[in-house]
C-alpha cells in the first residue's frame, strides 16, 4: 500500500470512526437526550457501518461477505432515518410516532428475510439486484426528504432570507448524504472511477458536523435538542388536553389557518401561547396524529364541502384553495382520508342532488 493509499484509508477510516463516536454520544451519553438527538445518532450510527465497511472492502478486497452483508443492511435504514430525523426536526417530533415505528419494523423484517433466507456468503448472484435496490430506496428517500425541505431549498436558492441554523444543519443533513449516496451510484454504473470511496467526503461532512455542535452548541441545543423532559413519555392531562384541543379546533376554524400551504407547526403553537413541543405533544399522544395529518383532516373536509357549494370550481383550484401546494398531494391525501378520489366524491355528489 502507498503512501497515497495510506493517507486515503487513514482519511476514510477516520471518518467512519469519528461518526461512530458521534452516534455513541448522541445515542448514550448526550445530557439532554430527546428524540432528535436520537435520530441523528442512528444516522451517523448506519452511516459509519456503511462507510467503515466500504473502507475495508477497498482497502482488503477478500473481505468476508458477511461484513459486506452487514454494511449493505445498515445503509437499507439510512434513507429511512435521515427521513424521519428532517421531519422531527421540521415538526418538532417529541417521541416515535406509530406509523415510524411501523415502517421501520417493516425495512427490519424485509432486511433480515433477506439476509436469513439468502444469505451474501452463499447466494451472491441475488444480492446483485438486492444492492441496486437498496441504492435505489436510499435514492428515492434522499427524493423525499428534498420535497420535505422543498421551502427550505428554494430559500436557500433565492438568498433573499439568511438561513437560520437549523436550516441550514438540515441542508448540510441532506447534501453530505447526497454527496455519498450519488458518488455509490456513480461507482456502480461505472460512471466516475474511484467514486466508491467516498469515506473522505462523509469525514468532510461529519467534522462539519462536530465543527457545528463545538462552535455553535447552545444555538443548536435550543433550535434542535431542547430538554424535553417535562413532556417525554407522559401526556398532557386531560382536561388541560380537552382545553388546548378545544382552542386549536376554534383557531382553525374561526382564522381558517389550515389554507396556508406553508403552516408550520411553531406558527400555530405561538398562536395558541404553548410551546412548540406542547403542541406536538397533544396531538401525537393526546389526539393519535401527526401535525400534518391533523392539518390536512381540516383542509380535506374544506374541500369536501367546496366541492358541494361551488361545484364550478375545478378540483385543483379547489385543492389549492384549501391550503395544498400540489394537485398529486391534493389527490393522495383526500384518497388516503376519505377512501374514493375527488372525482368520484363530486360524481356521487352530484348524484345525490339529482335524486
Amino acid at each position: 500500500m502507498g503512501i497515497r493509499q495510506e493517507l486515503m484509508f487513514f482519511f476514510s477510516g477516520l471518518g467512519a470512526f469519528n461518526g461512530l463516536l458521534l452516534a455513541t454520544y448522541f445515542l448514550f451519553f448526550k445530557k439532554n437526550r430527546n428524540f432528535t438527538g436520537f435520530l441523528l445518532g442512528l444516522l451517523l450510527f448506519f452511516l459509519s457501518v456503511r462507510i467503515g465497511k466500504s473502507v475495508f472492502l477497498v482497502f482488503k478486497p477478500d473481505l468476508d461477505r458477511i461484513y459486506l452483508q452487514i454494511g449493505l443492511s445498515a445503509c437499507f435504514f439510512i434513507g429511512p432515518t435521515l427521513f424521519y430525523l428532517i421531519k422531527s426536526i421540521r415538526e418538532h417530533t417529541v417521541d416515535l410516532l406509530t406509523y415510524w415505528k411501523r415502517n421501520f419494523v417493516f425495512h427490519l423484517a424485509i432486511i433480515l428475510s433477506i439476509g436469513v433466507i439468502f444469505p451474501y456468503e452463499a447466494y451472491p448472484a441475488p444480492w446483485y439486484y438486492v444492492i441496486r435496490g437498496i441504492y435505489l430506496q436510499w435514492f428515492l428517500y434522499m427524493v423525499a426528504t428534498g420535497f420535505v425541505m422543498k421551502d427550505t431549498i428554494v430559500k436557500a436558492y433565492k438568498r433573499q432570507e439568511k438561513l437560520n441554523l437549523s436550516e441550514q444543519f438540515q441542508l448540510l443533513l441532506l447534501a453530505g448524504n447526497s454527496i455519498i449516496v450519488i458518488g455509490y451510484i456513480f461507482f456502480m454504473f461505472n460512471i466516475v472511477e474511484g467514486s466508491y470511496i467516498s469515506g473522505p467526503l462523509s469525514f468532510t461532512l461529519i467534522l462539519y458536523i462536530s465543527l457545528l455542535f463545538l462552535i455553535k452548541k447552545e444555538k443548536m441545543d435550543n433550535l434542535l435538542f431542547a430538554p424535553q423532559d417535562r413532556y417525554a413519555n407522559k401526556k398532557i392531562a386531560d382536561e388541560q388536553a380537552n382545553t388546548l384541543a378545544h382552542k386549536l379546533e376554534q383557531l382553525l376554524k374561526e382564522q381558517a389557518l389550515y389554507k396556508d400551504p406553508d403552516l408550520k407547526l411553531n406558527d400555530l403553537s405561538k398562536k395558541l401561547n404553548i410551546s412548540g413541543h406542547q403542541l406536538s405533544q397533544l396531538l401525537n399522544d393526546n389526539l393519535g396524529k401527526s401535525f400534518s395529518t391533523y392539518i390536512n383532516e381540516y383542509r380535506i373536509e374544506e374541500a369536501c364541502r367546496m366541492i358541494i357549494e361551488q361545484p364550478n370550481l375545478t378540483l385543483e383550484a379547489i385543492g389549492y384553495e384549501v391550503g395544498f401546494n400540489a394537485k398529486s398531494t391534493f389527490y393522495t391525501t383526500f384518497k388516503k382520508l376519505k377512501n374514493t378520489t375527488p372525482m368520484l366524491y363530486k360524481e356521487q355528489t352530484e348524484k345525490q342532488k339529482t335524486i
